[in-house]
């Protein structure tokens, strides 16, 4: 019989399992939804026994699907939501709190009290990443600080934090195994990606004990077997990455100056920058992109808050459309926005700006002004959010981007793809398999246990769906890059404040 890898994907409100052939095609899955909670106003958590089960019962559901068992898979791979934080009992392996999401806002003002006190730079030099509460560090703290007992508890070696892949390995194998990924241990704001090493400094200034910390390894390597009763047998789990991470690997941008962006809610976008840090100078983060036989590849983060979710609100909001898929139709019915511009700057303005108090903008209405031409524009608004990101990411590298390959909902929208395409001068390129962060991982256990002999055979197998080439007229591209400069301007100076004599 066949052998294939099995990929779990443990989401931000799902979790699924894909079974991978050896040609990397897809032959089964299963998603279960799992608990959004939302004790207070910015505060997410999930119960971890639940992100377990719902986690554990796909893994049984694709499997079973197949009429396979676990002999005939050769390698499990796991890729997760980031930054999200458990800490559970070492003895009793019982969670002391909620997992605390990464949108959970609870710990930004001590954020803030972190910046105030001039820590920003000592964080940026050793971790990449900004001082922010997205990131695991300081949620670690406010568990230590405001669960009953848990600070006498963790100073004594009791308790364990993991993001949520150590959690999983944890469960898969009964305790055993106390690991995460290099990808993963770059996004707590506590490992220094220069030395590969968690941070004495940085854990000395959020209080958090050593004791507590997962054992670092690579994203691709055998960390342990399963020892639950899922499985007929024994498997090995052998691959980790971050989903940002795992979906830069599955598109294989392996080469230096090659970036994917993945088109969901928001926009994630990654650039392979090599085997050297490169410390940002547009407020980009630099994060491990993976490490495999020793050697790590770096590379630069940028995100956009509203991608996606600006089709959501012409929907929910506006109610200009019914569903989503029709704002292609809506969007394609003229043949420019008429001057129209969209920043959807709804939670603010994210890379390369930072504004987090601005808020959106429409500007270039007429009485001539429809529907279709607000969708159109909100449409571009993904495109020019996604250029302004790159365009950072070109300058911080000294890099000049040669194509972008693309996934996520909103890549199946051809309007939107080609009008990126013309934005960036440069290819655009849609894959064949969409379930890039899934196959990521997949190819990052394969590669472990020889399910695959090397990157260079996985390669090959990466097909493109479709490309995107530049066309449109040079001069009517430039005049509207120059136009949403000026409708970003507009939405910057929204805050400012007014002089009292106007």
């Amino acid at each position: 019989m066949e052998d294939y890898i099995l990929a779990l994907d443990q989401g931000t409100t799902s979790s699924r399992a894909i079974i991978f052939d050896h040609k990397g095609q897809i032959k089964s899955t299963a998603q279960k939804e799992f608990t959004q909670i939302f004790p207070q106003s910015g505060w997410v958590e999930h119960d971890p026994n639940e992100i377990w089960s719902t986690q554990a019962s796909v893994a049984a559901e694709a499997t079973v699907k197949m009429g396979i068992n676990g002999s005939n898979i050769k390698a499990i791979g796991i890729t997760n939501q980031r930054e999200t934080t458990i800490v559970w009992d070492r003895a009793t392996g019982e969670p002391v709190y909620n997992a605390i999401v990464w949108q959970d806002r609870r710990t930004a003002a001590f954020c803030d009290q972190l910046k105030k006190d001039g820590k920003t730079d000592l964080v940026r030099a050793k971790t990449g990443l900004v001082i922010d509460s997205y990131f695991s560090g300081t949620k670690i703290k406010w568990i230590l600080d405001n669960v009953e007992g848990a600070r006498d508890r963790a100073n004594k070696g009791e308790l364990a934090f993991g993001t949520v892949d150590s959690w999983l390995v944890w469960k898969f194998t009964r305790g055993h195994v106390h690991v995460t990924d290099i990808t993963n241990a770059s996004r707590t704001m506590l490992f220094n990606i220069r030395t590969q090493q968690w941070d004495d400094e940085l854990l000395e200034l959020l209080d958090i004990p050593k004791s507590m910390l997962p054992e670092v390894k690579q994203s691709s390597e055998i960390y342990g077997e399963t020892t639950t009763t899922i499985f007929a047998s024994k498997i090995p789990i052998a691959g980790i990455a971050g989903d940002q991470h795992a979906a830069l690997f599955g598109q294989m941008c392996i080469d230096k100056a090659m970036v994917k962006n993945t088109y969901g809610t928001g926009c994630f976008m990654l650039m392979n920058i090599g085997d050297e840090f490169i410390e940002s100078k547009n407020n980009l983060l630099t994060t491990v992109a993976w490490k495999i036989n020793g050697k790590i590849q770096y590379a630069f983060e940028g995100s956009i808050f509203i991608g996606g979710a600006v089709v959501q609100w012409l929907r929910d909001g506006l109610g200009i459309i019914k569903k989503s898929a029709e704002v292609e139709k809506l969007a394609a019915s003229v043949k420019d926005t008429q001057g129209v511009y969209f920043v959807p700057a709804f939670a603010g303005l994210g890379a390369p700006y930072w504004k987090p108090d601005a808020r959106g903008t429409i500007v270039g209405l007429s009485r001539g002004t429809t529907s279709a031409h607000i969708a159109l524009a909100a449409l571009e608004s993904i495109a020019y959010q996604t250029m302004d990101v790159l365009k950072a990411m070109e300058a911080d590298a000294g890099m000049e981007i040669k194509e972008l390959r693309v996934d996520g909902g909103a890549t199946a929208n051809d309007l939107l793809m080609q009008f990126q395409s013309n934005l960036l001068n440069c290819k655009v390129i849609r894959p064949n398999v969409v379930e890039t962060t899934a196959l990521g991982a997949a190819y990052l256990a394969g590669l472990a246990v020889g399910f695959w002999g090397s990157v260079e055979e996985i390669q090959q197998l990466w097909k493109s769906e479709k490309e995107f080439v530049p066309s449109g007229d040079p001069e009517v591209i430039k005049k509207g890059i120059k136009d949403w400069k000026r409708a970003i301007h507009a939405t910057q100076s929204w805050n400012d404040e007014l002089p009292e004599n106007i």
